[in-house]
């Protein structure tokens, strides 16, 4: 045999092996979707059939009593998400923009390891510091008997995204052509100009890729959010001090014990959850790819 025919037969095997590796991924996506959408909606049909309106409207969970309601965990699912949304992305961009940009070199390899070791904390420790932190803080300011609430939630979460949106927002910023900054300050910008009007412009695709990896984690964190959440089982909250029950808390919380309908609607659940982080994450993509092709 040739050494091009062993060449050839060992590139088709590369290749095989690299199809094999993706469609594993695939199929894997595709098992979980079917597993949980076949699971989730099972409930809705048949003779025995759940009110699927009164499932996505309803404001009270009691599987005791055969009622099942989850607007009131999916507003506070959005609102716990538009919070650490709305501290978390401009203090990332912020702390991202210092660190590329401003920060001298002495204190960049300070700040910059400590930001990324937030990211190797376990999700349950962050819980335990706003258990025993943030919640005893909010308590001594709430109008409130209660600490755990709306609040607590939206500052963890904000803790918890702020290392994936620094960090790739901080790569996206030192990905711009040195010569953006040089044209700039040649034509008599300053330098806080340059950066906000020049450099930051320039770097908004990855900083939005950022933003939608950081708004991910903030969807899906569930064991930090259970400790500090107060997790009612009804209720919409009225304010930042009220208790929440985000969906994510609510499959942990009882799927370990539960069987039957109540487990069926657990499924449903975590059904509403993937419908909830599909939406808002193609909707961010979207506006990623759009500003991508308008830097074009």
């Amino acid at each position: 045999m040739s050494r091009n025919v062993k060449r050839d037969i060992l590139e088709k095997v590369v290749e095989a092996i690299f199809l094999i590796c993706a469609l594993v991924g695939v199929v894997s996506v595709a098992a979980i979707i079917i597993f949980v959408f076949y699971q989730g909606l099972h409930p809705f049909f048949g003779s025995d059939a759940y009110s699927f309106w009164d499932f996505i409207s309803g404001t009270r969970w009691a599987p005791s009593e055969d009622v099942y309601g989850v607007f009131f965990m999916i507003v506070a699912s959005v609102l716990a998400t538009l919070g650490a949304i709305i501290i978390g992305v401009p203090l990332g961009v912020l702390t991202a923009v210092f660190i590329a940009e401003i920060a001298p070199k002495n204190a960049v390899k300070v700040i910059k390891p400590a930001v990324e070791l937030l990211a190797g904390i376990p999700s349950v420790l962050y819980g335990a510091f706003g258990l025993g932190v943030i919640v005893p803080l909010i308590r001594e300011i709430s109008p409130e008997v209660q600490g755990q609430s709306l609040l607590a939630v939206i500052i963890v979460l904000t803790i918890m995204v702020l290392p994936t949106i620094v960090s790739l927002s901080e790569a996206a910023i030192k990905a711009v052509p040195k010569s953006y900054r040089e044209a700039s300050l040649g034509l008599g910008a300053s330098k806080m100009q340059t950066i906000f009007k020049v450099v930051v412009p320039a770097a908004k695709s990855g900083i939005l890729s950022a933003a939608v990896l950081g708004i991910g984690r903030a969807i899906g964190e569930t064991m930090a959010v259970m400790m500090i959440a107060g997790n009612p089982t009804q209720g919409l909250p009225d304010s930042i001090w009220s208790m929440v029950r985000p969906l994510t808390t609510n499959i942990a919380m009882e799927m370990s014990y539960s069987s039957g309908r109540q487990q069926e609607m657990l499924f449903a659940t975590g059904v509403i959850l993937f419908v909830f982080i599909m939406i808002v994450n193609l909707t961010l993509i979207r506006l990623t790819h759009k500003a991508g092709e308008k830097d074009k």
